[in-house]
């Protein structure tokens, strides 16, 4: 089960083939599982909308950086005859004022992939398409914060339907333990997860370190009775991650994952796939809507056990009172 069009960009995803509406591009990406070719063909096509759509085949595989056979097998994935036919579905989303900008906004486009980045996924200062060695400018600055709210706003309209991450809180709030998972940038977003989980859930295990531990952490989670493991794989994916999660299907677990776009590579390692647009325009990512997205989770599983949730609360709010804790106003 992939939560592609709870959590992005909602409308109907039928599939491709001839004949298609004109509708947003991410419509016919979602849920489909891509060679790293075809994504490179597919991040072309959502960086260079409309423009892209009036390529030949020839010209798309030069740009996308892929062989032309690619970009015929990418058209065949999509469920359609041949390029032609995707060409002319590619025309009728570019004509329609509405699906270019719609696609992106869902997709959690990421303008800078394939910039030269630093070990956590930073840009290179004065790169190509990175911010300027002197710093960005402010008009930059700003069209980042823009990116962040339309981020904000896509993940707000495919709440409209909460029904999927409801149904997911129900499922994070019954298992005990809880592995909640994230590597490297991702890690923080895990930790404040498991840090918000931990007061409303009894046992919930925070696994944000990497190497063959890991793989004893989750085997104790499943030993213990733990039936789910939430991960947070933020852009760029980690190898760990993925291994991890593929180890945890191995043992019977179920697992979650709190990504940016649906078509990444490991799509088919998550029974449950939920995306949230990363800002991309500053030298480091930005995460606003995954945290977002994060803690309306947390608040679903509070709500499908709301009277262990509040008991819990009330014990953490007698204890760290009586220890000092806190500095009250």
């Amino acid at each position: 089960m992939n939560l592609y069009t709870s959590v992005s960009e909602r409308g109907a995803m039928e599939g491709g083939g001839e004949g298609v509406p004109a509708v947003s591009l991410l419509t016919l990406l979602g849920g489909r599982r891509l060679s790293p070719a075809q994504r490179r063909i597919a991040q072309y096509l959502l960086d260079h909308m409309p423009d892209s759509a009036f390529l030949s085949s020839v010209a798309l595989a030069q740009r996308a950086g892929v062989s032309q056979p690619s970009v015929t097998r990418f058209a065949a994935a999509l469920g359609f005859s041949g390029y032609p036919a995707l060409r002319e579905a590619l025309h009728m989303i570019a004509l329609d004022p509405a699906g270019p900008s719609r696609a992106a906004r869902g997709a959690g486009v990421r303008p800078h992939d394939g910039v030269p980045r630093g070990p956590a996924g930073a840009r290179t200062p004065g790169g190509p398409g990175g911010p300027p060695a002197g710093g960005a400018h402010g008009n930059e600055l700003q069209a980042a914060a823009a990116a962040e709210i339309a981020h904000l706003h896509a993940l707000h309209e495919a709440l409209a339907d909460a029904r999927a991450v409801t149904e997911l809180g129900r499922e994070l709030a019954a298992s005990l333990p809880l592995a909640v998972l994230g590597h490297r940038i991702s890690a923080p977003l895990a930790q404040y997860f498991a840090y918000a989980a931990r007061r409303i859930h009894p046992d919930v295990r925070c696994l944000t370190f990497g190497g063959s531990v890991v793989f004893d952490a989750l085997l104790h989670v499943s030993e213990a009775g733990g039936r789910w493991l939430l991960a947070i794989a933020l852009p760029r994916y980690p190898a760990e991650t993925v291994q991890a999660l593929r180890f945890a299907r191995r043992l019977g677990m179920r697992t979650a994952v709190i990504t940016d776009v649906p078509f990444v590579p490991f799509a088919g390692d998550a029974d449950i796939l939920l995306t949230a647009g990363v800002g991309s325009g500053l030298v480091f990512d930005s995460h606003a809507a995954p945290a977002v997205l994060a803690a309306v989770i947390v608040q679903a599983m509070a709500d499908a056990e709301p009277a262990r949730a509040h008991a819990r609360l009330r014990e953490y709010e007698q204890l760290s009172a009586g220890q000092g804790v806190f500095f009250d106003r």
